[in-house]
């Protein structure tokens, strides 16, 4: 997962349109299986998070991903507050290939971060992820695809963002 935000929120839309290409682009990687993006007004979380399914941690090494990776024309307008990197593993996989899950246009991902796998919140069953690589900012990620109707009811909660 990479997040991040920029520091001219008049260039949103630019950078917004960027990220589409830049999002393609990343899918053309041998090894990335997935490259999708959210966006946030939750306070104090990145208002962007780019979620990547990769096969392996050597996608990193791969020449053709080190020449198109990062945020190119936009890196001077990265907010260094929100840009962080981590790479997860499930704590228990569901299956071998995890990817991305796919949320639908009525209903969001929702994001905490925990020092342990664990957070109780009515009605969301969090998929855990440990950190287990790059910037290692949170040692444990919970997501969740939650429906619209369950947003208002957790969009309050201190330790979850929505994203959508």
């Amino acid at each position: 997962m990479s997040q991040s935000g920029i520091i001219d929120p008049a260039k949103q839309a630019q950078w917004s349109e960027w990220y589409v290409e830049h999002l393609r682009i990343m899918n053309t990687v041998e090894g990335i299986d997935s490259a999708v993006r959210f966006q946030t007004t939750t306070a104090g979380w990145p208002p962007s998070l780019a979620m990547y399914s990769i096969r392996s941690p050597e996608v990193f090494h791969d020449p053709y991903y080190l020449k198109i990776r990062g945020m190119g024309p936009w890196v001077d307008l990265i907010d260094k507050r929100f840009y962080q990197r981590n790479l997860f593993d499930a704590v228990h996989p569901i299956h071998d290939n995890l990817v991305a899950p796919d949320v639908p246009a009525n209903a969001a991902l929702v994001v905490t971060d925990q020092t342990q796998p664990v957070l109780n919140v009515s009605g969301i069953d969090f998929l855990w992820l440990k950190s287990v690589g790059l910037d290692q900012s949170t040692p444990y990620r919970g997501i969740a695809v939650v429906p619209a109707a369950q947003i208002a009811s957790i969009s309050h909660h201190p330790e979850i963002a929505v994203y959508v």
